[in-house]
């Protein structure tokens, strides 16, 4: 078995059909679900994949090494239930899967946020649009994943970049955004209390308000328009939440 591609979800019955028929290229569809109470289990069942119960627990990076584990293929494919694989980007997999010689490869996401795509600002950091990079593509054995929130796929070898971009649709809503940066921030702050990292007034006022100016002007968020501004205003206070309860977390909890 060539291709496995992992998916971790909880309740997201919205999404999770869409990103399995967009994922009709791979050998198999490895579904960790962290014990959701909606139809995502039965729409995943259903579309073929193969189903694991697991609780998070506030750990991405084990939840992912888990998906690792049970998947079969030599290549893993780390997909969200919000991302969609499209047709130049199916091609591609198959064709780099192929090179002996590349242990892993990154691939560009393309966000969009109340509709429209964005191309500048907090979510633009690298490829041709300017969207942030990431791997996401890797063969079995080569590496793992690590931090519990912001993780990321340790992979020793060769890595490459992937041109054709992943298409990601995040927060549908104002609402659900800022019930996830709320949720995000705070698995964020009990993991900058564990690694050490102590929160300071530079941290919690100033960085904040420094990455808004950066991302609004430096990496030409406003050209975004509306969705730009709002995307730079919420991750800025997004960093704001997690250095504030980091803070309050050192400072008054046990």
């Amino acid at each position: 078995m060539n291709l496995s591609a992992v998916i971790l979800t909880k309740n997201e019955e919205q999404n999770i059909q869409a990103c399995l028929e967009a994922l009709d290229f791979v050998d198999e569809k490895v579904v960790i679900d962290d014990f959701s109470n909606d139809k995502t289990l039965d729409i995943a069942q259903r579309l073929g994949a193969r189903v694991f119960k697991k609780h998070l627990n506030g750990d991405f990076a084990r939840q992912r090494n888990y998906g690792l584990e049970k998947a079969n293929g030599r290549w893993a494919l780390f997909v969200d239930a919000d991302e969609r694989v499209i047709a130049g980007l199916k091609e591609e997999i198959l064709r780099a899967i192929r090179n002996i010689n590349v242990v892993g490869y990154r691939v560009i996401r393309r966000d969009f946020m109340f509709g429209k795509g964005l191309k500048y600002g907090e979510f633009t950091k690298r490829g041709p649009f300017g969207n942030a990079s990431i791997l996401r593509l890797g063969r079995k054995g080569a590496g793992s994943w690590t931090r519990r929130v912001h993780e990321y796929w340790d992979i020793r070898g060769r890595v490459k970049n992937l041109k054709a971009p992943l298409f990601h649709y995040p927060h549908p809503t104002l609402k659900e955004f800022i019930e996830s940066i709320n949720y995000f921030s705070s698995l964020h702050a009990k993991t900058l209390v564990a690694e050490g990292k102590r929160p300071n007034l530079l941290k919690v006022v100033v960085w904040p308000v420094g990455k808004f100016i950066y991302n609004m002007v430096f990496r030409l968020g406003f050209l975004d328009g509306a969705e730009g501004f709002v995307v730079a205003f919420i991750m800025s206070f997004n960093s704001f939440l997690g250095w504030a309860k980091a803070w309050i977390n050192q400072k008054y909890l046990p």
